[in-house]
């Protein structure tokens, strides 16, 4: 693993009224997790502000957003900026996930110009790639994925390699109807990923490797034994405080972490 520590975090997609997001914030943050993880969270936009006034002063949990635009602001109908994002208390940015890709246009440069928007305003990008089943079948997933992140990563500066999460998730993987990769699967293109990412950061390891796509109580060990691999990005799996509690136990558990948190 590159990252001394193991990352675990849920994205609740379009999920979760207010009240919702404050009730998980409580009962998630009633005792601290185990050193050596980082976990963090993205609620939907409207819940950003409300999760960041819940949490605990000096808490372990991280905030992020599911999306936020390059531009600094102007004429962006249902848009937020990276710096609204910033100021309702993300400290990461999600962007290129196979849903956003699919639905609402996102493409490789859109992925790019939120990289570069992000690190400009001190925030984590968390860039999502994944391929899909066609792709997968015909044997060119790794050639796919490595296309991919070098795209994301285009307007990164080498230096800045460093504050940079990237999240394998692949398509066929994803959602009710997906079928959970097995580390046999995901090992290989994790591996193409850390050696695509040390390329353009001139052998600097990004922040984070993460895998996301089926993941559950009954496969998150396993998956957390890759060497590339630092840590876990879920959708439902964790959508519940005692999912993601669970996951958090679970990281731990395989990674060695301790019983307690230790902040920065």
């Amino acid at each position: 693993m590159g990252s001394p520590q193991t990352w675990v975090g849920t994205s609740w997609k379009m999920n979760k009224t207010l009240a919702e997001a404050r009730t998980f914030v409580d009962v998630v943050t009633a005792s601290p997790p185990p050193a050596g993880l980082q976990p963090f969270v993205l609620p939907p936009h409207t819940a950003l502000a409300a999760v960041r006034d819940r949490l605990p002063d000096n808490s372990p949990y991280l905030l992020g957003a599911q999306n936020a635009h390059w531009g600094p602001e102007g004429a962006g109908t249902g848009e937020i900026s990276m710096r609204m994002a910033k100021d309702a208390g993300a400290r990461l940015i999600e962007m290129g996930h196979s849903e956003r890709r699919e639905s609402f246009g996102e493409t490789d440069e859109t992925v790019a110009l939120k990289a570069a928007a992000a690190l400009d305003h001190d925030l984590v990008p968390l860039i999502c790639v994944g391929e899909p089943r066609s792709v997968r079948e015909a044997g060119e997933a790794p050639t796919f994925i490595a296309a991919q992140v070098r795209a994301a990563l285009s307007r990164v500066a080498a230096e800045r390699i460093g504050q940079v999460i990237v999240a394998y998730e692949p398509i066929w993987a994803i959602g009710t109807a997906g079928q959970p990769a097995t580390p046999e699967q995901i090992a290989p293109v994790m591996a193409v990923i850390a050696e695509t990412v040390d390329g353009h950061g001139r052998g600097s390891a990004a922040l984070a490797l993460l895998y996301g796509g089926g993941v559950n109580a009954d496969n998150a060990a396993a998956i957390l034994g890759d060497p590339h691999t630092d840590g876990l990005f879920v959708g439902r799996a964790g959508w519940s405080p005692e999912g993601f509690l669970r996951l958090l136990d679970l990281a731990a558990a395989a990674t060695g972490a301790g019983s307690s948190f230790v902040t920065n």
